[in-house]
């Protein structure tokens, strides 16, 4: 009885919990079609009498969002490509070798966890700066081309492989490129996976840096784009028109991740600490 009571009383706070988390997402998406005309007042923030996609056919009439989205896609993709090889080659060298100073050298990696991605706007704008790279989707990118989750990810799951298969690997003659592709990178895929949705998710949110680093439309992304919306009117903030513009935004990866929920989950879970 008491068991019962315990998973009962469980459930209901996470189903509490959840309501809660998703209430700001299911009033962008009521305010989004919510008639331009009616305005929001206390006691009346949900519904506008009937639903209208009126502020969806405003918002994509107002920002160019194909050009929008063809950035993002080109900036969230180069950083994904490239750190999943760089993370990838990392890993693997922490976890199948042994050399002096590794443990230092990956602890000095760790370390970059720590730091806050607002302190290295200003040096990483100096060095997009003089690279020629400013207000260009290169130069979002490039800062991320490395990835100190991503080594440490892949690490840990590379750590499960048994040894015993390694040395076998070996001394069939295979070289480290090979065991890297067919031994450790196959036992990785939920690993991967799960960096690759996370990897997706910062880059497509992130706002801040994009928008330090470009000025034209040319080159920014979504996110940088939503700034167009919140700059509209001298009479407040146009709480449809901008919700429109951020589902626009958002539903895309909102989607990406349930279809992916489980290999992502899946990938966490297997990559236990060693």
């Amino acid at each position: 009885m008491k068991s019962r009571l315990a998973t009962a009383l469980r459930f209901s706070a996470l189903l509490v919990l959840s309501v809660l988390m998703a209430l700001p997402l299911v009033w962008a998406f009521l305010a989004a079609l919510r008639p331009p005309e009616v305005p929001f007042a206390a006691g009346n923030v949900f519904f506008g009498g009937y639903l209208s996609f009126e502020n969806y056919q405003k918002a994509l009439s107002l920002a160019p969002f194909a050009q929008y989205y063809w950035n993002t896609f080109c900036q969230v993709g180069a950083i994904l490509v490239v750190q999943i090889g760089t993370a990838s080659l990392a890993a693997f060298a922490f976890a199948r070798y042994r050399f002096p100073g590794d443990k230092v050298l990956f602890t000095i990696i760790l370390l970059q966890m720590m730091i806050p991605s607002a302190a290295l706007l200003v040096p990483n704008f100096s060095t997009i700066r003089f690279l020629g790279l400013y207000d260009t989707v290169a130069g979002i990118a490039l800062p991320f081309f490395g990835s100190a989750f991503g080594t440490f990810l892949l690490r840990q799951t590379f750590l499960a492989v048994p040894r015993d298969l390694v040395d076998a690997a070996a001394m069939d003659g295979c070289r480290w490129d090979q065991e890297l592709r067919h031994l450790f990178l196959p036992s990785a895929q939920a690993s991967v996976a799960a960096f690759a949705l996370s990897s997706l998710s910062w880059h497509w949110n992130d706002f801040l840096w994009p928008l330090v680093i470009t000025q034209s439309e040319t080159a920014r992304p979504l996110t940088a784009g939503l700034v167009r919306f919140t700059q509209m009117g001298e009479i407040g903030a146009q709480w449809g028109l901008l919700s429109a513009a951020t589902m626009i935004v958002t539903l895309p990866l909102f989607v990406v991740f349930l279809i992916f929920q489980k290999p992502f989950v899946r990938g966490y879970l297997s990559s236990g600490i060693k």
